[in-house]
């Protein structure tokens, strides 16, 4: 039988070897991070050695056959429709996770929550291809005869509805996650002041967890900038920067995936298609760090 230092001496190596792990699984992450970064820098670098980046970002000109790469209207393509969806997407989701955590009965929320979790895990096709069959002929049909003489439906509309109808499950269940959190006794004694349920969810739930909504919000936008495959299928593919919402599109995702595979034979078209790549990875990266530089003057300012 092991005497009792022999067992303190083991249950400190187990500690330290899960700490090591769990350190080097950490720098693991950060350093694949790096490797991502300077690996499509690499693969960037020719067409940056062939065209400065100020007209390789500033301008409109896409032609690949005669060495003219121009992603400005790739680049507004995806804030357009990501911008879009998390416009239409993030009321609907806090007012669903509002009534869910405060105002749904257990029974509701037992069957809404299987749903919402169905609807996180469709396949990204599934949307599209509801988004060709509905979507799609309802914009060219109903709506843009309204606005404009014809629309194939192919539009920035179409691509934003999509992809906000995706997000709502993630933001949903996050926001749940997050207003559950909240400690019950702050409910109670707000409600043991006088206050209305509605007036404890807007002073109290809401003000309490801004700091989280607002890291759910950046979430779904990172997640909706990298949207491939529901987005090519009713974005229209058209190079040219928008000007309303029934333009048709050409975001940065659906531009890589469309040409990649067909254009590995020319070594500076491939070389563009990955600086589209690193361009969309500095988007994301940048846009992370400024709210994560905001969420810090919130925890401080709470303080």
């Amino acid at each position: 039988m092991p005497n009792r230092y022999e067992m303190i001496q083991r249950r400190i190596l187990k500690d330290r070897v899960a700490q090591g792990t769990m350190c080097g699984l950490t720098v693991f992450a950060i350093v694949f991070l790096a490797a991502m970064a300077v690996g499509l820098y690499i693969k960037s670098v020719p067409v940056l050695e062939n065209h400065s980046l100020f007209s390789l970002l500033g301008s409109s000109e896409w032609k690949p056959m005669k060495g003219e790469f121009g992603f400005l209207p790739f680049i507004a393509g995806t804030l357009w429709v990501t911008g879009l969806a998390i416009i239409m997407a993030l009321p609907v989701s806090l007012l669903t996770g509002i009534y869910l955590t405060e105002y749904a009965r257990p029974a509701v929320r037992k069957m809404v929550f299987p749903a919402l979790d169905i609807l996180a895990a469709l396949p990204s096709v599934i949307y599209g291809v509801w988004g060709m069959l509905v979507i799609v002929p309802w914009i060219s049909e109903r709506v843009a005869p309204h606005f404009i003489e014809f629309s194939s439906g192919y539009t920035v509309l179409a691509a934003g509805i999509v992809l906000g109808v995706m997000v709502v499950p993630l933001l949903v269940s996050l926001f749940i996650e997050i207003f559950t959190n909240v400690p019950v006794e702050l409910r109670e004694a707000s409600l043991a002041l006088g206050a209305t349920r509605w007036q404890t969810t807007r002073k109290v739930v809401l003000r309490k967890t801004i700091a989280g909504m607002l890291a759910a919000t950046v979430l779904a936008v990172s997640r909706a900038m990298g949207e491939t495959i529901a987005v090519l299928m009713v974005c229209g593919c058209v190079v040219g920067i928008p000007s309303h919402l029934l333009d048709a599109c050409y975001p940065i995702p659906a531009l890589i995936a469309n040409n990649y595979g067909e254009m590995l034979s020319m070594p500076l078209y491939e070389s563009a298609l990955m600086f589209a790549a690193l361009i969309l990875f500095a988007v994301v990266l940048i846009f992370n760090l400024l709210s994560r530089i905001v969420l810090y003057r919130l925890e401080r300012r709470s303080i």
